[in-house]
Order: C-alpha cells, then sequence, then structure tokens
C-alpha cells in the first residue's frame, strides 16, 4: 500500500507564534499583524517562486529590519513538536513495508533541516515538497505531479492531510483521503484499520 502524508499538523504540530514572537521588540503590544504580514508572501515561498535570498531580506524587513539573518532562520525553524501517536503509525507501516511518500506544502528554510533534525523522516524515502515543484496544495497540478513522477494508483493510494480543501482535491484525483485532526487521533486509526481491510 502507498500512502501520501502531510507534514504540517500530521507528522508535525507547529507554532510559529511563539518563537516569531521573539524576533519583535520588547515593546511589542500586538505581535498577531506583524505575523500576518509574513503570510503575505507565503504561497510565492511555499510554491519556489521566490527563494530564501528574496524572502528572508523581505521578512525581516517586514519585523523591523534589525534582526540578523541566522536569528530569523532559527526562530523559522524552531516552531515544530512531533505528533507522537502519527509517529507510531509511521513506523508501523514502515516496519510492514510499506510506501511512505510525503506530500506538503513546505519552504527551503524547513527543508531539508527539519529531515535532519526529525527522526520519522529516515522512513520517507521519497517526496513531493511544493517547493520543488513550483505549485501547491490544494491546486490540482500538485497531485498531478505526485501521481505521475512517483507512479501512483490513486485508488490504492491513502493520503492523510490535515486541511478540508487538500483533502477535497485529493478525492477529487481518486486519492482514499482522510482529513487528520491531531486531537483525535483514535479517529484516523478507525478510518486507517478499515481501508487497510479493504485491500
Amino acid at each position: 500500500m502507498t500512502f501520501l502524508f502531510d507534514i504540517g499538523r500530521v507528522l508535525l504540530d507547529f507554532h510559529f507564534e511563539k518563537s516569531l514572537a521573539t524576533l519583535l521588540p520588547p515593546d511589542t503590544t500586538d505581535a498577531v499583524e506583524p505575523m500576518m504580514v509574513l503570510l503575505e508572501k507565503k504561497d510565492e515561498f511555499e510554491s519556489g517562486l521566490i527563494t530564501n535570498e528574496v524572502y528572508i531580506p523581505w521578512a525581516i524587513e517586514r519585523l523591523g529590519g534589525a534582526i540578523e539573518e541566522k536569528r530569523f532562520i532559527h526562530a523559522w525553524r524552531n516552531i515544530f513538536t512531533p505528533v507522537e501517536p502519527m509517529w507510531r503509525v509511521v513506523e508501523s507501516l514502515s516496519a510492514a513495508g510499506h510506501r511512505l511518500i510525503l506530500f506538503s506544502n513546505t519552504n527551503a528554510i524547513h527543508c531539508p533541516w527539519i529531515f535532519e533534525n526529525y527522526g520519522i523522516f529516515r522512513h520517507f524515502p521519497e517526496a513531493v515538497l511544493s517547493y520543488e515543484t513550483k505549485s501547491i496544495k490544494p491546486e490540482e497540478p500538485i497531485y498531478r505531479h505526485a501521481i505521475e513522477k512517483h507512479g501512483l494508483i490513486p485508488a490504492e493510494t491513502l493520503y492523510i492531510d490535515d486541511l478540508g480543501p487538500n483533502i477535497e482535491t485529493g478525492k477529487r484525483v481518486g486519492f482514499r483521503s482522510f482529513q487528520y485532526d491531531l486531537n483525535d487521533h483514535p479517529a484516523f486509526e478507525r478510518w486507517l484499520a478499515a481501508e487497510m481491510m479493504e485491500r
């Protein structure tokens, strides 16, 4: 069986706010607004249309300018915590010989850094990453790219993602899809058990 796994809030939970807030002046009263400004170019950055060399100086400028690049990158990366119940599932699926592929909107600050720092990714020898494909979920081209590049049979591919629009596209292209809620892992376990019985 082939599995497509999203990263954010499936394999790794993340919280930008606390980490990026460390970059703001101590007297900042509203940390939300600067964070939202950084999202202006999020899709362009994650689809690889702008590089680190463009995005990082732009983001630093939006945050006030007086931030070292190394400090910005450190804050940008240190937002993750493992979703341990899902890690146990991945380890079990890998041990059973299933094919595991990452399928994620991400960027060149987080990757390959997360692969080097979180052991779970050793179980994923293949990946479809938005910044490499120049396309992002939930747009259909990245799904078609995954199918073609990895020779997927959609009806035999189980896809796990935390976002509804991404799951809807997954269903449209024929993947057996599940919207994951890290606060209700047992629901995923029940879905997985039922799907494995149908193989």
